[in-house]
């Protein structure tokens, strides 16, 4: 009978592994390429099935939010789902972020074998209710990273959690009197919430075309042309 070579072969990921970055990585490019795993405070943590309510369709509108946002502003970058490698025991792979391009002055950047390494300016993530990692261990990691922005959607509470770094803390952004959170980080950046709630995304989106018209996103625009100018 043939015996399993393990200098060879890895191992596979499971729920609740405590594993080096190193490791992680090594175990997760055996895994099927359909399998999400995240390290966070290097633990293994496995998605479950995605369902279409709690998280496919969420999912959508807020990639196509940042998206639209990413469409109207030049030097910056959208990711969906893709890996970050924050710090040695947390690589995570966020369902949105919305980054400044290192050309720009951007505080991560994209590694010679195509991941982000270091912390994106924005991170949103959807999670089923508040007792979800993400507004946990995940948070902590986040804040610790330098993450500028934290987004935390609960879909079966139907909240949107809006969290700012200030002094290393995250402190919560508050909505306008119309419902509105503007984002701290990226001028322009302004999400409805009660819009995004109800699943009227052209509501949402239209609240972004008003902000990417304003004179300040303008100027943060011109800001960012410039610095990549000077980096040439």
């Amino acid at each position: 009978m043939a015996t399993l070579d393990r200098k060879t072969t890895p191992l596979l990921l499971e729920n609740g592994d405590r594993l080096t970055r190193s490791e992680f990585e090594r175990r997760y490019q055996a895994m099927p390429q359909s399998q999400k795993a995240e390290l966070i405070e290097g633990v293994v943590y496995m998605a479950s099935p995605v369902r279409v309510k709690k998280h496919g369709q969420p999912h959508s509108h807020i990639i196509t939010w940042l998206g639209t946002y990413r469409s109207l502003t030049l030097g910056v970058m959208v990711c969906d789902n893709t890996t970050v490698r924050l710090d040695l025991d947390n690589e995570p792979q966020p369902d949105g972020l919305l980054r400044i391009d290192e050309v720009c002055g951007g505080q991560s950047r994209i590694s010679e074998d195509d991941y982000v390494e270091g912390a994106p300016e924005l991170i949103v993530e959807i999670a089923a209710s508040s007792a979800s990692y993400d507004l946990y261990d995940k948070k902590n990691a986040y804040r610790r990273n330098g993450v500028r922005e934290y987004i935390v959607w609960q879909v079966i509470e139907q909240t949107v959690s809006w969290f700012a770094l200030e002094q290393g803390k995250y402190i919560a952004v508050p909505a306008d009197s119309a419902e509105i959170i503007h984002s701290r980080c990226f001028p322009g950046l302004s999400l409805q919430v009660s819009a995004l709630l109800a699943g009227d995304l052209a509501q949402v989106l239209a609240e972004v075309q008003r902000g990417t018209a304003t004179a300040e996103h303008k100027a943060f625009v011109q800001e960012l042309s410039n610095r990549g100018d000077q980096d040439n």
